[in-house]
């Protein structure tokens, strides 16, 4: 595993879109620059979902990993 280490933990688990989204914008507004947040979520979508909003936003997706049925999503904060 990396060694990039989450500032703070969203877990998100049981919600369906679009709470992991919306979730994860609030957030992300609460952190600074290059800090990194560590969603934990189940719905199957956040991949796509997690992806399609760093890439509009300026954040980066740094991981999506799972294990349990758990998604572990690490984003980094864009400027």
């Amino acid at each position: 595993m990396s060694d990039q280490r989450a500032s703070t933990t969203l877990d998100c688990t049981g919600l369906q879109c679009p709470l992991p989204v919306i979730k994860t914008a609030q957030a992300m507004k609460g952190l600074g620059e290059g800090d990194i947040l560590e969603l934990l979520a189940t719905d199957p979508g956040v991949e796509p979902d997690m992806t399609a909003w760093a890439s509009r936003t300026g954040n980066h997706l740094l991981s999506i990993t799972q294990e349990a049925g758990v998604f572990h999503v690490l984003l980094r904060r864009g400027s």
